[in-house]
């Protein structure tokens, strides 16, 4: 998942706040967790009452699960309207659309990244039904590639990400990825259990023999291979709040590596002194001068890869590669090519260009190939994914959403620059 744009740290992350992409003011932050329960809302698709003078909150995706309190009072507020799964589906919600079904909606609001996506991407076809009175479109996730957020902020609409609810999750398992580039965990891993996941012969006899050798050859030879994370230099490809949590995770307060990141813009002094962070000018700068390089930036608008042959030229030898952003960022048959050169030492993957396909050379790589060791790690876009993840989605779409439209300040948007007037 990728690092949302300039949003506060939570509460419970002892990091400075700061705005890498911000054009306004972010007022404080609610609890993403008052009084979550896991209880489920049955939410019914309610008719248009032509009287009632409540704003109108089109409620694409599954009813709310657990802030059961915000939500009675969202619904207090707002007429809420939650359209049917095959209304949903791209050419009957457009037909609806034009048909103006759900009347003047003033927000779209999305509390899950698993639902409430069936019309697909959110470009012209789509943003151009909406009526004038749309002001907020307020989704679950940290990565809004799927919507077209300046045709959003050229209309007027303010687009809302909830990546601060998933910060502290996707830090801590890129914390995790991160260890693996340098303890080389899988092969560890695989070493111990692949003899009887994918056994060669039928003789459990001889699969146990093979597996005592597999097991033993990486005791004694993983060793030259594996590192303390201490003392090197962990290269941040963006520095939001993911990469912050990263920093304040894995920095001298903790495992004691050496930060250096890379950003657009910039972070304030206070930042860079309280997190022992170095600022590089240029990609390559940063990529040059890293152990272990992360990448935790947003997907870029045009859909270019970042990480491609001729970034990695700038790697030193043995470089460490972790992705927590987006698969699209990385030109991932030039990753393969760095790996198997030796360029990039080691790799772990969370997110995939092809999703949910895998990159065949990469996802060999990740498995064990006679005594030749696993050197990548990947899982399936888990790293925002938990119970408290999708408890703070909902909370932090809602939130966005009364703010808005109550006249306040959105707490994380995302678009404000393209609105036309710079809200």
């Amino acid at each position: 998942m990728a690092e949302p744009t300039n949003t506060p740290m939570p509460a419970s992350t002892p990091v400075p706040a700061s705005s890498p992409r911000s054009s306004s003011p972010v007022p404080p932050v609610p609890s993403l967790t008052p009084n979550a329960t896991m209880a489920t809302i049955p939410i019914r698709a309610a008719s248009i009452d032509a009287l009632s003078h409540r704003p109108i909150v089109l409620h694409i995706g599954d009813p709310i699960k657990y802030n059961l309190g915000t939500y009675a009072e969202f619904s207090q507020a707002f007429e809420v309207i939650r359209p049917s799964v095959a209304e949903r589906e791209r050419t009957a919600f457009i037909k609806a659309l034009k048909e103006r079904r759900w009347g003047e909606f003033s927000a779209i609001f999305r509390p899950f990244w698993g639902t409430g996506g069936e019309m697909g991407r959110w470009d012209a076809e789509l943003i151009d039904l909406l009526p004038d009175s749309a002001r907020i479109f307020a989704s679950a996730g940290a990565g809004f590639d799927w919507a077209d957020t300046k045709l959003l902020g050229e209309k007027g609409i303010i687009y809302c990400n909830s990546g601060l609810a998933a910060a502290e999750a996707v830090a801590d398992f890129a914390v995790a990825m991160i260890i693996s580039t340098f303890r080389q965990l899988p092969w560890c891993m695989g070493a111990a259990t692949l003899p009887y996941l994918a056994p060669t012969s039928s003789n459990t006899t001889e699969t146990d023999a093979l597996a005592r050798l597999v097991f033993q050859a990486c005791h004694a030879q993983a060793t030259a291979a594996s590192h303390n994370p201490r003392g090197h230099v962990l290269g941040l490809i963006g520095f939001g709040n993911i990469g912050q949590q990263i920093a304040a995770k894995l920095g001298h307060a903790a495992f004691g590596m050496k930060i250096a990141y890379y950003d657009v813009i910039r972070k304030p002094p206070t930042v860079e002194a309280e997190l022992g962070a170095v600022f590089h000018e240029t990609l390559d700068g940063l990529l040059a001068a890293s152990d272990c390089a992360v990448l935790c930036t947003p997907a870029s608008a045009d859909g270019k890869p970042l990480i491609t042959a001729e970034t990695l030229r700038a790697v030193r030898p043995g470089t460490r590669f972790v992705n927590i952003a987006r698969g699209s960022l990385v030109d991932e048959e030039a990753l393969a090519d760095a790996l198997e050169s030796g360029v990039v030492g080691s790799a772990a993957l969370d997110v995939h260009a092809e999703e949910p396909s895998v990159h065949s050379r990469l996802a060999r790589m990740a498995g064990l190939d006679g005594a030749r060791p696993g050197r990548v790690m990947l899982s399936c876009h888990n790293a925002g994914g938990t119970v408290e993840t999708h408890i703070g989605f909902e909370e932090l779409s809602m939130r966005n959403i009364m703010a808005v439209l109550r006249g306040k300040d959105a707490i994380t948007p995302v678009n404000l620059h393209f609105l036309p007037n710079k809200v």
